[in-house]
């Protein structure tokens, strides 16, 4: 079995670009924020949970993100990319937890490094789809063949919202402050790899895929 991946980047590092790569190749994308939208359309009784939390404008608990995890390890039977988890020192020692319980030690993690101003350059030009396509404005490699439409399903490609400089600067830093520690703790366990974001997709996804050797 190939080796389990965890991402931790900063926003617009590409990890959804890498991600889809490594999905071709027959693993398991599994992101938090997915599986507690899609225990809210189910209705379960977690979704119900989660929903009335997300309403009051409240964080989910980590206590309910790790039965999730917990509950999609335990019965997952490929290699998986984690994405969105863990956010903090906490939710590491908790997936680090998991991880012993359910004896899984055959994962790496990869952080994504990007620096301020090219992540900013990125998230200001950056068009989405509703079918999850992402592209940008203004960098060659990431622009889609029609400008504005989607090269996947041909709708239109729209803005985020949230991708104006100022919320995007405190989402930035507010992503490496928490993620500081969260490198300390995979650094002494010999886990984690950087890579630089600036080689460009395709040499980052060379790299990714000689560290998941």
């Amino acid at each position: 079995m190939m080796k389990n991946v965890i991402f931790i980047a900063p926003p617009s590092a590409g990890k959804g670009t890498q991600s889809a790569l490594l999905v071709d190749l027959g693993y398991e994308h599994i992101s938090t924020g997915d599986m507690l939208r899609e225990e809210i359309s189910k209705q379960t009784e977690i979704g119900k949970k989660v929903e009335s939390i997300m309403q009051s404008g409240k964080l989910v608990s980590d206590d309910i993100v790790y039965e999730l995890l917990k509950n999609k390890l335990s019965t997952l039977n490929k290699s998986f990319i984690l994405d969105g988890f863990p956010r903090t020192l906490n939710q590491a020692n908790m997936l680090d937890k998991l991880f012993q319980e359910l004896k899984i030690d055959n994962y790496e993690v990869i952080y994504l490094d990007i620096t301020l101003e090219d992540a900013l350059e990125r998230a200001l030009g950056r068009l989405t789809c509703e079918c999850g396509a992402s592209y940008s404005k203004y960098n060659e490699e990431f622009k889609p063949k029609v400008d504005g439409v989607c090269d996947k399903c041909g709708k239109k490609l729209i803005s985020r919202n949230d991708d104006n400089e100022e919320s995007f600067r405190v989402r930035y830093q507010t992503f490496v402050d928490n993620a500081s520690p969260i490198k300390e703790f995979y650094e002494s366990k010999n886990k984690l790899h950087n890579i630089d974001t600036a080689l460009g997709k395709d040499k980052v996804a060379e790299e990714i895929k000689e560290i998941l050797k």
